[in-house]
């Protein structure tokens, strides 16, 4: 399944919930999760509205007032508590700790002790709840790529917890570090475009950056935002389908899909320090590995070759990020071949956490099963455990299910 963002006039928390309601996800299931984690009443109303013409879904998060502002501490362990498949939870994980640490870059704090002010409080939970919730089961356990469009992130000032702000708010700009974004369309008013919530979750589903890619489109969805400027269609988004294999070079000339790309460049001047970072930085941008080779180059100098696999539609934003994040000045690329094992998720419990596992098939045989590291991290966290000794149990639980299938 591949999923395009339009981001072109702006993105949040409740443009997606529309967008998602829009592309025919049921209400309930945005309901149900959100139900699952907020401490107090919470509601979602859908509404049928126009945005500068533009026939749109709107969503609106409904809550009794309140004014407690939450931790990324106590977020965690509202999730790490609720009630909540395992790939919801994660994915919302992942959101609230990109959301915690851009706070915490911007203010000089401790991500655990970030206070959320607006992005914690109930509506914003609800918010990226109801959206992982809502991509969760448009994916119902397959895989797919989420491409989103340059995100438009407004201009001006705001008003915020910390008083006028510039637009992107500071929390925005460190989101989108390395993202396509830009001011908005003509027309567009000069105020914020781009909330902090939205730009978290849309980092956090991005599988590549830009234009539609070539697919069959089965299902729109148009989210609204709660405003209507003259001029500005104030929407969000998303169309739904399956990847096209008859224009997969972009040019229209047909022919089969393009296999994946490996690139590499040898590099012997960068502080090997920041290499992790550098890591991290390729597979936000899409890349599916990233690797690192210990070399001994001309005159004896010390280096890395730097390795990277990515699937070729995705390769332009990795190829920028490489750019970016090191001293390379050129790249060499080869295409190759791959053969992917059939894969599915399932979960096991080690002192009460839920940590997910991935099965993996050849021919339809189960041949591996692997906790996945980051929930054995938040487990460990949760639990007050070493690392170690929680990814053992977990390795151990997970072989339970090959002793199964094996044995029948």
């Amino acid at each position: 399944m591949t999923m395009w963002i339009d981001a072109s006039s702006g993105a949040s928390g409740d443009m997606l919930l529309g967008a998602l309601l829009g592309a025919g996800v049921p209400v309930e299931v945005l309901q149900s999760a959100v139900d699952a984690i907020t401490p107090e009443p919470v509601a979602l109303r859908v509404e049928q509205v126009s945005r500068n013409g533009f026939a749109a879904t709107r969503c609106h998060v409904e809550i009794a007032d309140s004014v407690h502002h939450r931790t990324w501490r106590d977020i965690r362990d509202l999730l790490a508590a609720a009630d909540l498949d395992d790939d919801v939870r994660g994915l919302a994980t992942r959101t609230f700790e990109r959301l915690a640490h851009a706070e915490a870059t911007v203010h000089g704090t401790d991500p655990l002790d970030v206070h959320f002010h607006e992005v914690g409080a109930l509506d914003a939970i609800a918010d990226v709840l109801g959206v992982c919730a809502g991509f969760a089961h448009l994916w119902s356990g397959s895989t797919g790529d989420v491409v989103v469009s340059p995100v438009a992130v407004g201009s001006g000032t705001i008003r915020g917890a910390h008083g006028t702000l510039p637009v992107p708010p500071p929390a925005v700009a460190e989101l989108l570090r390395g993202v396509p974004s830009y001011a908005g369309p003509p027309g567009a008013p000069a105020t914020e475009l781009c909330t902090p919530t939205g730009a978290a979750i849309l980092v956090t589903l991005a599988t590549a950056w830009g234009p539609q890619p070539p697919m069959a489109t089965a299902a729109i969805g148009v989210g609204a935002g709660g405003r209507d400027p003259e001029g500005h269609a104030n929407v969000l988004r998303l169309l739904v389908g399956e990847v096209s294999t008859s224009s997969t070079t972009g040019g229209g000339s047909g022919g089969p899909p393009r296999p994946p790309l490996l690139i590499e460049s040898n590099v012997d001047d960068l502080d090997p320090r920041v290499w992790p970072a550098v890591i991290a930085a390729l597979l936000e941008a899409g890349a599916s590995d990233a690797w690192l080779t210990p070399i001994l180059m001309k005159k004896g100098r010390p280096a890395h070759t730097l390795s990277v696999l990515v699937a070729a539609e995705r390769a332009e934003p990795v190829r920028a990020a490489i750019f970016r994040q090191t001293s390379t000045i050129g790249l060499r690329e080869q295409p190759l071949g791959k053969h992917a094992l059939d894969r599915e998720m399932v979960s096991v419990e080690v002192d009460g956490q839920r940590i997910a596992v991935k099965l993996a098939r050849h021919d339809g045989v189960l041949v591996n099963a692997q906790p996945e590291y980051d929930d054995v991290v938040r487990a460990a966290a949760a639990l007050g455990r070493p690392v170690n000794d929680v990814l053992l149990d977990a390795t151990a639980a997970s072989r339970t299910f090959l002793r199964t299938e094996h044995s029948t």
